[in-house]
């Protein structure tokens, strides 16, 4: 009954061969978060049967045959369920360069982070007047700092506070695991580059903020099966505390 035809080429899903490679637990039902050991059966080349789960008997991961267009909405939508997709079905160690992605995640995130805190500065500091390249060395050294150490500090609290009050159990997951998680949470950091196009007032970057806050809640929710409050709670502190350290930097500096 679940069998389809797609149009894709098989490079696109991995072979049969290579799912029963897969240990028991690696993927997870994105109803239940019951682990299974495989998420589909390849009979042929863009033939496959998507496997049910033995818990909730409902289809364990339905994103695999989605356009990602579909996994998109349902991302902005915070849905849970999509956000098990990617963190347990689809970021594994065994079905892509994780290695590789993390890199390029942490380097977009940053690019775009810096981007947002230079709109802020911008518009708070006055460039009518003539700056010495000493001024100017000094204003972008104090910048670049301000982004690493900030964000060092907000990725520690979030570690921290998922460890102590979401789930310890879970971070069997790993570290990495959890900070990609975190990254990739941020995505709507990427309608920043609209604002290199369109002019917007500055205060779209904090309404920006606010969303990814809400959409790290959902992550830290899915990766530690905990309350939803405690999650925000552990969010908000990580965002307050990078803020503030910014601000401290700032002022050091």
């Amino acid at each position: 009954m679940f069998e389809h035809e797609l149009s894709s080429s098989s490079s696109k899903y991995p072979s049969e061969k290579h799912i029963r490679t897969e240990k028991d637990g690696d993927f997870q039902c994105v109803e239940c978060c019951f682990p299974i050991k495989r998420l589909y059966i390849q009979y042929s080349p863009g033939n496959i049967r998507l496997k049910r789960c033995e818990n909730c008997k409902n289809v364990a991961d339905e994103y695999i045959e989605c356009e990602h267009m579909i996994t998109v909405i349902d991302l902005i939508l915070h849905k849970p369920k999509a956000y098990r997709h990617l963190f347990y079905n689809k970021f594994t160690k065994g079905t892509l360069d994780f290695e590789g992605l993390l890199w390029g995640s942490t380097l977009g995130y940053l690019i775009l982070d810096a981007y947002a805190m230079s709109i802020l500065s911008l518009s708070e500091k006055d460039w009518t007047s003539a700056m010495s390249f000493a001024s100017l060395w000094h204003y972008y050294g104090e910048f670049l700092i301000g982004i690493i150490v900030g964000n060092v500090v907000f990725m520690l609290i979030l570690l921290i506070g998922f460890e102590k009050f979401i789930n310890a159990s879970a971070a069997g997951l790993g570290c990495k695991h959890i900070v990609l998680a975190i990254l990739v949470s941020c995505y709507f950091k990427i309608f920043l580059v609209a604002m290199m196009v369109w002019e917007f007032p500055s205060s779209v970057v904090f309404m920006i903020d606010m969303f990814i806050l809400s959409s790290n809640t959902v992550a830290l929710k899915v990766l530690g099966n905990a309350a939803a409050i405690r999650c925000l709670g552990v969010s908000f502190a990580a965002y307050a505390v990078k803020f503030l350290t910014c601000q401290w930097l700032r002022r050091l500096l």
